[in-house]
């Protein structure tokens, strides 16, 4: 009986607690994902998250070797590739965000940067603000198919095995980028607020080249 209750947990549940845990960085790219581990974690049955397994290597996000699915990475070509694609979403973003942010959200924008300060020492902890302070962004947009497409390509920058912000130094140059592109916002200049962010982006990417040039 307990297993035919878990089946009707609908596929969408499976699928979000997966890319969550994908995005949170509990299942790393090259990490190998099981249906009886994940169904025992999730606590739903196997079908689901069958289900759900097949929908997101249908969308790349998993790559099949020889029976088992790993969780996909990206190569040279498709990071440059991404960060092209996120460069001009996230640009625009910034753009309508300092058309159409209310007061509070320029606030919530500034709080955040401002907490961010205490755990420039904490690389994991940063990288999770970085993402909530960047979805704040979108949101500031007031454009909720602008939202819906940098979801999307912010779910496969969670394919990067590391994040530039655990690279020495970038924590503090990123906040002050993320400073900067607020004061665009609250501002009102649209062309500040996205050559901000395009910058801060584009300042993201040249670092992990570097590092990763290195290894």
């Amino acid at each position: 009986m307990g297993d035919d209750m878990d089946a009707k947990v609908p596929q969408r549940d499976a699928y979000s607690l997966i890319l969550d845990a994908i995005d949170v960085g509990v299942y790393r790219p090259g990490d190998r994902l099981v249906e009886s581990e994940l169904a025992e974690r999730f606590g739903v049955s196997r079908t689901p998250i069958r289900e759900a397994l097949q929908r997101l290597e249908t969308q790349s996000m998993l790559t099949r070797d020889g029976r088992s699915l790993i969780v996909s990475s990206l190569d040279h070509s498709q990071l440059a590739e991404l960060y092209v694609v996120r460069s001009e979403l996230e640009g625009l973003a910034a753009r309508l965000a300092a058309q159409h942010a209310t007061p509070e959200e320029v606030a919530v924008l500034k709080d955040m940067v401002k907490a961010d300060e205490h755990i420039l020492e904490d690389p994991a902890a940063l990288a999770q603000s970085n993402r909530r302070f960047h979805k704040q962004v979108h949101l500031a947009s007031h454009n909720r198919f602008l939202v819906r497409q940098l979801d999307l390509v912010h779910r496969f920058m969670a394919l990067m095995a590391t994040t530039s912000l655990a690279i020495e130094g970038r924590g503090a140059v990123a906040l002050a980028e993320h400073a900067a592109l607020v004061n665009a916002i609250e501002a009102r200049d649209g062309d500040a607020a996205a050559a901000a962010l395009k910058q801060h982006l584009s300042e993201a990417f040249v670092t992990r080249l570097k590092h990763d040039s290195t290894e």
